[in-house]
């Protein structure tokens, strides 16, 4: 029987509820990382000190991912949403301790409850997605969902640049190192209400977003009954060599993504000699090519197989973080936003390839394995940073050429040995 207008109008709202997640925690990863170069101002901080801004936020990643997968099925997706929300809002209303006390650790601590809030909602969101239609779209719907992600990312770069960055002083750790201690204090009081009040005002808008899905009738989620053998799911799951390598592929792309995104207003900074603010504008381009793209690559997958955009893909994100390194800072700066667009359709592609085949409760603990490996943004990106305070910005973006190749060698071993119904991927 075909689906009335009323009962697609049914499935067409909780779609969009749930894909607007992939907006607002899109939003979140982007004002991170522009917190870098915040924290690097207002504290005279080094690179690898405002690396643990990521390192908080990826590392909370790892840490929610896997018992929110468990919370999901003990109860329900929505109650995962709900839960997230919660999070995610409590995270950024802890900004204004933080700032009241000008600590460091305190705003980690507020950065790392709000990303478990992120980490809830990716972790529910993604398999979500999935399960609202057929096998056979999941792909292409898991992108048209991420596809609010760059959006979030970009309405994170125009809030961070309006309301934070706007609002630093220009002095620079070596100015501030003369001025005496309560003028130091008056100006890092300003721009440490810019970060806090910001970041509450998201948090009056996130716990709007709860009320609202709270009183929204969801999809019912019917996998969570009956008989669950853990183990048994995790032993099947180690022995998926697909899923396994999935996973690592994962942790590399996210590394080299937060890597990317860290350090792009530093690089800019570095190499036109611009201050922060108009530095995110190279940000904000970089944005807008991942976001035109991810459509792009979308579309392509009507007619390309999935794997093989991947592995194209990751060809030119090599090529362009190679760019990076180049003398001429036009040429850098160019090579630098085009990597944002090489990496647009990552992210999902590795997901559904590696959840490809998997069902029920595996596939809701093998999502939370895939957002566990976002952990790469913490793992690598001090890794670049140390590199970055050792050997120059610029030399520093040899890390996630690293990561792309690492990429390419994973879609390559897919192409070679995993075989789907319909060229599915």
């Amino acid at each position: 029987m075909p689906m009335t207008s009323t009962g697609k109008s049914r499935s067409a709202i909780p779609f969009l509820l749930v894909s607007l997640l992939f907006m607002l925690w899109g939003m979140a990863n982007n004002m991170n990382d522009t917190l870098l170069a915040a924290f690097k101002r207002i504290m005279s901080m080094s690179d690898f000190e405002t690396s643990l801004v990521q390192g908080a936020f990826y590392g909370s990643y790892f840490c929610f991912a896997l018992p929110a997968a468990l919370f999901i099925r003990k109860y329900s997706y929505k109650s995962g949403i709900l839960l997230g929300l919660f999070l995610y809002a409590a995270g950024t209303m802890l900004f204004l301790p933080a700032g009241e006390a000008a600590s460091y650790p305190a705003f980690l601590f507020a950065i790392y409850v709000m990303a478990g809030g992120c980490a809830i909602l990716e972790t529910t969101a993604n398999p979500y997605i999935i399960s609202m239609g057929p096998a056979e779209s999941s792909t292409r719907r898991l992108n048209i969902a991420q596809a609010f992600n760059p959006l979030g990312a970009i309405a994170g770069i125009l809030i961070s640049r309006h309301f934070i960055l706007a609002r630093l002083h220009e002095a620079d750790a070596a100015a501030r190192a003369g001025m005496d201690a309560s003028q130091l204090r008056a100006i890092q009081y300003e721009e440490l209400n810019a970060v806090s009040g910001t970041y509450m005002a998201i948090g009056v808008v996130l716990l709007t977003l709860l009320a609202i899905i709270f009183f929204t009738r969801m999809p019912a989620d019917h996998d969570s009954s009956g008989h669950w053998d853990f183990r048994a799911t995790l032993s099947r799951l180690w022995k998926n060599r697909f899923y396994r390598y999935g996973v690592a592929a994962q942790f590399f792309y996210v590394g080299a993504q937060t890597c990317v995104w860290s350090f792009t207003i530093r690089l800019a900074m570095d190499r036109l000699g611009i201050l922060e603010k108009e530095a995110s504008m190279m940000f904000l381009y970089s944005i807008l090519a991942f976001t035109a793209f991810r459509f792009l690559f979308t579309w392509l997958m009507k007619y390309i197989r999935p794997v093989y955009l991947l592995a194209g893909a990751s060809v030119l994100a090599i090529a362009t973080c190679a760019g990076v390194l180049l003398p001429d800072p036009c040429l850098a700066i160019s090579s630098l936003i085009s990597v944002s667009a090489a990496m647009s359709l990552m992210f999902p592609t590795i997901y559904g390839i590696a959840l490809d085949g998997l069902h029920g409760s595996d596939t809701k603990i093998a999502a939370s394995g895939l957002i566990m490996a976002i952990l790469g943004g913490a793992v690598i990106t001090p890794l670049q940073a140390a590199v970055s305070d050792c050997a120059g910005i610029s030399v520093s973006f040899a890390v996630p050429l690293v990561c792309f190749a690492i990429i390419l060698l994973y879609s390559i071993f897919i192409i070679r040995n995993k075989k789907t119904p319909n060229h599915t991927y």
